[in-house]
């Protein structure tokens, strides 16, 4: 597993830092843009490249790698923010409620991902997509024990989103759910609008229960 690049902050001692899950297809480059508005809030970014060989590995064993990459690359027991995106998201879930991730997040963010399942999913027959089909065995699980998501939720998604079918299947119950007007799925992790929101999120407390439109 690689690590795209690390953006430092001018104070590690009191460094805000952020850890961004990418998707299934497109890897840590699609947070360029991201990262460098972060970066230019002071934040240290960690970008980690996960590999699912072609769809044989499933999300638990992404999720393993991701907590391997925190372990090696974050300070040892500091907090952080974690935004994961499309599938990226359902891998940080899976990393908060059964490796005990939790425990060092306070605000989790997920753009465009499939909580619910996507019909998408079907035309992808390997492990990883198999996992993020309605009612996948995983997402089942995952459902069972939502309260073990105890931190600062926001569920970021768009209308016009035709990987993740239908689109509502992005939002989780818990937390807060923001809709933005960005066209297709493949916008979303570049979208001014979508940056907009993490940042605020991330400087913001979240409070549960609202469900809020962003125009």
């Amino acid at each position: 597993m690689s690590m795209s690049s690390v953006l430092p902050s001018s104070s590690q001692e009191s460094a805000k830092i952020v850890v961004l899950v990418h998707g299934i297809f497109r890897q840590s480059k699609v947070f360029s843009k991201m990262k460098q508005r972060l970066q230019a809030e002071g934040y240290t970014v960690y970008s980690p490249d996960l590999f699912h060989r072609w769809g044989a590995l499933g999300l638990a064993d992404l999720a393993q790698q991701l907590a391997s990459f925190i372990e090696q690359h974050l300070p040892a027991d500091a907090e952080f923010d974690l935004v994961g995106l499309s599938m990226g998201g359902i891998v940080s879930r899976y990393y908060l409620q059964r490796l005990n991730g939790a425990s060092r997040v306070r605000h989790f963010i997920t753009i465009a991902s499939p909580h619910l399942g996507t019909w998408l999913a079907y035309t992808f027959p390997r492990r990883t997509g198999l996992e993020m089909r309605p009612g996948s065995r995983l997402l089942k699980d995952l459902d069972q024990d939502l309260d073990r998501l105890d931190v600062e939720i926001t569920s970021i998604w768009t209308l016009w989103d035709f990987i993740i079918v239908p689109s509502q299947h992005c939002c989780l119950p818990v937390g807060e759910v923001i809709q933005v007007p960005v066209l297709l799925h493949g916008m979303m992790a570049w979208s001014d609008r979508t940056i907009e929101v993490v940042q605020k999120r991330l400087q913001e407390p979240i409070s549960s229960d609202i469900t809020t439109q962003v125009s």
